[in-house]
């Protein structure tokens, strides 16, 4: 499915959801070093979007923290009492999640089959009212609020993990 049919399908399944997102269209950004370079305006919470894997494969992560923040991958395996975690590589972000490198976001569960991913949120992005998410595709950016994102992804069977990452 292209692009624009996954953003369009993702868009009438937050409409029966009753989520209205604020909507941009830019350049592809797929780093937020690519957004900053742009100078782009938006609403809402910056976000860094990682895609993990354990040492053996056999779990996968979204963990969505803040750009500004540096992720320990060694210590947040201990801290999680897990195999060593690192990058998913292009072919699983394709295989879980459907999408092309950098249009990875907290919408992209919906592609994601039940179970296969876990979703992992940094405490610090309690209090972020409205979150920016490419909507699978990084020619875009919706903003949603916090609520209405639990509400998508309890549609779609996940309860976010919040977790603490140390500096």
């Amino acid at each position: 499915m292209s692009n624009e049919a996954q953003r369009l399908a993702l868009r009438s399944l937050l409409n029966l959801l009753d989520i209205e997102p604020l909507e941009y269209q830019h350049p592809p950004l797929m780093t937020c070093e690519d957004a900053d370079a742009l100078a782009l305006v938006r609403e809402g919470t910056r976000l860094k979007n990682l895609f993990l894997r354990d040492n053996y494969g056999r779990r996968h992560i979204l963990l969505i923290t803040t750009p500004e923040r540096r992720v320990d991958l060694k210590r947040l395996s201990q801290q999680q009492a897990m195999s060593r975690l690192g990058f998913a590589s292009n072919e699983r972000l394709a295989r879980y999640l459907g999408i092309e490198p950098g249009c990875v976001s907290a919408l992209s569960l919906v592609n994601a089959q039940e179970g296969a991913v876990e979703l992992w949120l940094d405490d610090t992005l309690r209090d972020a009212a409205l979150w920016q998410c490419h909507p699978l595709d990084n020619r875009f950016t919706w903003v949603l609020s916090l609520p209405d994102l639990m509400r998508f992804w309890q549609h779609l069977g996940y309860q976010p993990k919040w977790i603490t990452l140390c500096d």
